[in-house]
C-alpha cells in the first residue's frame, strides 16, 4: 500500500485517471429509480483515493472545469437567447423564483444550523445538482481575507456537504416532481399530456440506445383506381386530407418512371410513391387504389439531414405553418432543442437554434436547407480557436466585480466561461460553419470536464471527509430535503396559480429551473410522454447561470459581518 500511495503521489496524473475509472463505475450503481450517475460516482472516488494524501497542481482542476462551463453555456446559448422576447416571460419569471429560492432558503438553513460558508455552498450546490456551484465559490472564499489553512478547510468542507445533500436532494427530487407535486396540484399528470397531444405528429419515448420498430413515415407504391384522384394535379392530391402531410415523390406511367412537379394530372393506372404517415398511408389506400409492390419506383434516393433554424422567415411559425409553405417533398422526422428531443405537434413553434432532423430527395432537402437554415455540420473537427477565444474572453469578462449593498459580486473567470458560450453557442447557431463542435467533443467537455473537476475536488477534500462530516453532524440531511424541496414547492403555486402555467408544461420547467435532467426524465416517466420537455430548455438555460452565479454570493453573505 505504501508502494502504491508512494507512485500515485509522484504521479498524481495516474491518481485523476484512476479516480475517474472508479468514478464511471460506481456511478452505474442504481437502487430503484435512483442512479449514483458519474459525476457523483467520481467525486466520491476521489475522497476514497485522497486518503492517501495526493497533490493535484489546481490549474489542472480549473481547465476542465472551465471547458465544462463553456460546453454547457454553448449548448443552451441559443435557447437562453431566444428565452429573452417576451413570450418566455413566465419561464424566466419561475426559475427566478425558484433559484432565489435555494439561495435564500440554503442560506437561512446554513445560519440556523450554525454552518460555515464552504457548508452552506455545498449545501445549495448538492440540493440542486449544480456542480458549479463548487468552483465559484471556492473561487470566491480563496479571496477572502484568512489564512490560507482557514480557506483550505473552507473549501473541503464544500464538496462534503455536496454530497450528502446531493443524495439527500436528487431523490426526493426526482420523487417530488414525478409524484408529490401532480397531486399538490390535483391533476392527473397522464390525462394532462394526453390533452396536449392531441394534435400530436410524433413523440418517441425509446431510450437513446433504443430502437423502436415503429417508423413514423412509410413510403409506399399505390396504383389509383379510376374512381379517385384521377383529374387531380399533383399539388391538390397532397392536399386532399386536411391537416396531414402527403408527399408523391415519383410515378410510373405507361411502364415509365417520372419526377413530377405539382402541376401534373394525374391519370387512371398511374402507380405512385406516396410517403406519409402510417395511420395516413392506410387511409389513402383505403381510398384512391391498391397497394402494388414496384420495386424500382420505390428505389431512389432519400437523403437526412439535421437542420440548424435560422432566418426571420421560419422562427416562430408553427410546424404546420412551415410545412405548409416551404414542406414541398420533405419529411420531418424530429425536432430537437438544446439537446432535448421535442413532442412535435401541428402548432409547435420552431425557435432559432432548434435542430430539424429531415429526409427527402436531394433536391427538395438542398432547396430547404437554402430556405430553413444551414445544415448541421457533420465533421470530426473541432474549432478549437473558438473554444479558446471564448473561454479567454469570459475568463477576462469574468474578473470584473461589482458590489450591492456591501456584498461583492463576480463571475470568476469559470463563471465568465460560462457567459461567454452562451454568446458563442448562439453566434453558432447564427453561423453554423463557425465554432463547430461536434457532439463527441462536447460531450467529452461536458461530461469527462466536469468529472475530472469534482475528482480532484474529492482528491483534495479526500483527507479530511470523516472529520469534516463528523464535525458537520447528522441535521445536513434534513438541511439538504429542505433546499432542496422548499424553493420547488414555492414555484410549484407559483407556476400554476400565479403564472397560470399547463401544469404539465410547468414541471418540465421547474426540473430545467433545479437543473436537474434526472427529475425530467422521471416526470417525463410518469407523464409516458415527452410534454414536459416543452418547458425545459429555457429554465435550464437561466438556472445554469443563477446557480453557477450564487457561487460567490452566498459566501459574501454568509462572510458579511
Amino acid at each position: 500500500m505504501d508502494t502504491i500511495a508512494t507512485i500515485l503521489r509522484e504521479h498524481p496524473e495516474l491518481a485523476v485517471f484512476l479516480t475517474l475509472g472508479f468514478g464511471f463505475l460506481i456511478g452505474r450503481i442504481r437502487i430503484g429509480s435512483f442512479q449514483v450517475g458519474a459525476m457523483l460516482g467520481t467525486l466520491f472516488a476521489g475522497m476514497v483515493v485522497g486518503q492517501l494524501t495526493i497533490e493535484i497542481p489546481e490549474v489542472v482542476k480549473i481547465i476542465f472545469f472551465d471547458l465544462f462551463l463553456f460546453a454547457t453555456g454553448y449548448k443552451v446559448g441559443p435557447q437562453f437567447f431566444y428565452g429573452l422576447r417576451k413570450d418566455a416571460l413566465p419561464m424566466f419569471l419561475l426559475t427566478i423564483v425558484v433559484c432565489v429560492g435555494c439561495l435564500v432558503t440554503a442560506i437561512l438553513v446554513s445560519k440556523f444550523l450554525g454552518y460555515d460558508v464552504g457548508t452552506a455552498a455545498g449545501i445549495l450546490a448538492g440540493a440542486f445538482s449544480e456542480s458549479t456551484v463548487i468552483g465559484t465559490a471556492s473561487e470566491s472564499i480563496k479571496k477572502l481575507a484568512i489564512s490560507p489553512e482557514e480557506q483550505k478547510q473552507l473549501i473541503n468542507n464544500i464538496p462534503i456537504a455536496y454530497a450528502v445533500a446531493y443524495l439527500v436532494g436528487t431523490t426526493s427530487l426526482v420523487w417530488f416532481l414525478s409524484n408529490m407535486a401532480p397531486k399538490l396540484l390535483g391533476i392527473d399528470l397522464k390525462k394532462e399530456c394526453a390533452v396536449h397531444e392531441s394534435t400530436m405528429i410524433s413523440a418517441g419515448t425509446q431510450e437513446s440506445d433504443e430502437q423502436t420498430a415503429l417508423k413514423e413515415w412509410s413510403i409506399r407504391s399505390i396504383q389509383l383506381d379510376k374512381d379517385h384522384w384521377v383529374g387531380k394535379s399533383i399539388g391538390e392530391a397532397e392536399r386532399s386530407f386536411p391537416g396531414k402531410r402527403i408527399v408523391i415523390h415519383r410515378l410510373r406511367r405507361l411502364g415509365a418512371i417520372l419526377e413530377p412537379g405539382p402541376e401534373l394530372v394525374l391519370q387512371e393506372g398511374d402507380i405512385l410513391a406516396i410517403a406519409a404517415r402510417q395511420g395516413v398511408i392506410l387511409d389513402i389506400m383505403n381510398g384512391i387504389g391498391k397497394e402494388v409492390m414496384d420495386r424500382k419506383l420505390l428505389d431512389y434516393p432519400m437523403r437526412e439531414f439535421e437542420l440548424v433554424v435560422k432566418g426571420d422567415r421560419i422562427v416562430d411559425k408553427t410546424l404546420k405553418e412551415i410545412a405548409t409553405t416551404y414542406g414541398e417533398g420533405v419529411l420531418l422526422e424530429k425536432i430537437t432543442r438544446a439537446g432535448q428531443e421535442l413532442p412535435f405537434q401541428a402548432d409547435t413553434v420552431v425557435h432559432a437554434g432548434d435542430v430539424l432532423t429531415i429526409y427527402g430527395r436531394k433536391e427538395d432537402v438542398d432547396r430547404l436547407t437554402t430556405t430553413l437554415g444551414v445544415q448541421q455540420l457533420k465533421g470530426v473537427n473541432t474549432d478549437i480557436s473558438f473554444v479558446s477565444l471564448g473561454i479567454v474572453l469570459g475568463g477576462l469578462v469574468g474578473l470584473l466585480a461589482t458590489s450591492w449593498n456591501g456584498i461583492t459580486i463576480t463571475l470568476s473567470t469559470s463563471g465568465g466561461a460560462l457567459v461567454m458560450g452562451l454568446v458563442f453557442g448562439w453566434i453558432h447557431s447564427r453561423t453554423p460553419k463557425y465554432g463547430n463542435i461536434p457532439e463527441a467533443a462536447l460531450w467529452i467537455f461536458d461530461n469527462l470536464g466536469l468529472a475530472t473537476f469534482l475528482g480532484i475536488v474529492g482528491l483534495s477534500a479526500g483527507p479530511s471527509f470523516i472529520s469534516g462530516l463528523q464535525h458537520t453532524g447528522w441535521q445536513i440531511l434534513p438541511a439538504g430535503l429542505v433546499v432542496a424541496l422548499v424553493p420547488h414547492i414555492i414555484g410549484l403555486y407559483f407556476g400554476r396559480y400565479v403564472l397560470k402555467m399547463n401544469p404539465a408544461i410547468l414541471l418540465g420547467a421547474q426540473s430545467g429551473a433545479g437543473t436537474t435532467t434526472i427529475g425530467l426524465k422521471a416526470i417525463q416517466d410518469a407523464a409516458g410522454s415527452k410534454v414536459p420537455v416543452l418547458g425545459y430548455t429555457i429554465p435550464y438555460a437561466l438556472g445554469n447561470i443563477l446557480l453557477t452565479a450564487w457561487g460567490p454570493v452566498i459566501v459574501s453573505i454568509m462572510t458579511r459581518p
